[in-house]
């Protein structure tokens, strides 16, 4: 990791009362909010709003881990996937279209309400924009909250992608690696 830990007797009030916060509602202060703590009131709110969308969103709890790891995998973010990608796949994400997206390649889903999602994530990430077509699409699976919830999930789950990447917080270096055209923080040929 690119900043040191910040050790429990070297933290503010504030940022030990944050880290408490964390450590007990997710076992532990892992991955990025060790970089969030050294912003506290950024920290506490991003982890707010990552547990509303991760536990409490409209959207059921195997879209919610495909919604990240479609934006990890836009971002590169190994550390989020490699933290999920099993977590989706117990949900009823298809193993084959969890590999599919780690590779670049068009996933194949089970059920049509998936695959209407993958395609709002991924024009959203990749275009910025969504066709008519494809917002409808996704609107009469998921209504009104559900598109919302939707936009909320990729907001958080890319800046969480991209705080991960910029500070190099650990790989997991027991995990192979999941992308084919990276390696360590950096892009390599496939």
């Amino acid at each position: 990791m690119r900043l040191p830990v910040i050790s429990p007797d070297e933290m503010s009030p504030r940022q030990r009362e944050v880290a408490e916060r964390i450590a007990g509602r997710r076992g532990a202060v892992r991955g990025p909010f060790r970089v969030w703590l050294r912003s506290p009131e950024l920290c506490d709110r991003v982890e707010s709003l990552g547990a509303f969308l991760r536990f409490d969103s409209s959207l059921p709890l195997r879209l919610r881990e495909l919604s990240l790891l479609i934006a990890a995998r836009h971002f590169d973010a190994q550390y989020s996937w490699n933290a999920h990608f099993e977590k989706a796949v117990a949900e009823g994400i298809p193993y084959e279209a969890v590999r599919a997206i780690a590779e670049r390649r068009e996933p194949s889903f089970d059920r049509d309400e998936d695959a209407a999602f993958h395609r709002f994530c991924v024009e959203l990430l990749e275009s910025h924009f969504v066709s008519t077509e494809t917002f409808e699409n996704a609107r009469k699976y998921f209504g009104d909250q559900g598109l919302v919830d939707t936009v909320g999930s990729l907001g958080n789950f890319s800046m969480l992608a991209m705080c991960l990447n910029a500070f190099e917080v650990d790989l997991q270096a027991d995990r192979e690696p999941p992308f084919p055209d990276i390696r360590g923080y950096a892009r390599v040929e496939a």
